[in-house]
């Protein structure tokens, strides 16, 4: 008998609300952000844009509530928010270092794939000390597009040196988890209740968990 494990020569991670616990720091930020402009930020304009990369949440929400500055102003601006914020509050979310540690045991390369900026992912990582632990880290803002294009997840996984088809790819969001399925990989979904359901992966994938742990569990079971 052989663990699922077997299956995968790779695993490539999802950052905000998969690793770590930012969905509600990066939720209470962009409150703040655009309540300095004069606007409100309601549950229906946040589901216009999660899981979308920055520069392309923000030029969304530039048209939708029609401000004036430049992009890269406001997103130098919502970045630097939270690179004050991240470092003070981040924590991992529940399984993250159990599986990040089950497959370093197991010799299974890891990266992060994350439409945050480079920045912001660095900034994370120095947080959680995974900087040595995740040596491979692509940002979104490296490709032409974000998720749910696959770029990132292909890039990540040509960084590892693995075909994308043995890749297990790991998302809290349906724009993330169409990407890794648009990139070949098997996707796991681990639904970020602050943002989103499990019944909207029932079209994405039929691996939908509660938490890393059970991702962990799920990788140790034997196959027949």
């Amino acid at each position: 008998m052989a663990a699922r494990l077997t299956q995968f020569a790779g695993v490539i991670f999802d950052m905000d609300g998969l690793l770590v616990d930012s969905e509600v720091i990066w939720h209470e930020i962009e409150d703040q952000f655009f309540a300095d402009r004069g606007h409100t930020y309601g549950p229906d304009d946040r589901q216009m844009v999660v899981g979308m990369r920055v520069d392309e949440f923000l030029l969304t929400m530039k048209n939708h509530f029609g401000l004036t500055e430049a992009l890269q102003e406001l997103t130098e601006d919502l970045n630097g928010r939270m690179c004050v914020a991240l470092p003070e509050r981040v924590q991992p979310r529940p399984g993250a270092v159990r599986l990040i540690q089950y497959l370093q045991e197991n010799g299974v390369p890891i990266a992060v794939a994350s439409n945050s900026s480079r920045q912001i992912i660095d900034v994370t990582m120095t947080a959680m000390r995974w900087l040595e632990t995740f040596t491979v880290r692509c940002t979104g803002d490296d490709e032409t597009k974000g998720k749910p294009s696959p770029d990132v997840y292909l890039t990540a996984a040509r960084k590892l040196g693995v075909d994308p088809t043995k890749c297990l790819g790991l998302e809290d969001s349906p724009r993330g988890a169409q990407a890794v399925v648009a990139a070949g990989m098997t996707c796991g979904a681990v639904p970020d209740l602050s943002h989103t359901s499990r019944d909207v992966f029932a079209s994405i994938t039929p691996y939908v968990f509660d938490s890393l742990d059970d991702v962990c569990d799920w990788l140790q079971e034997e196959l027949p």
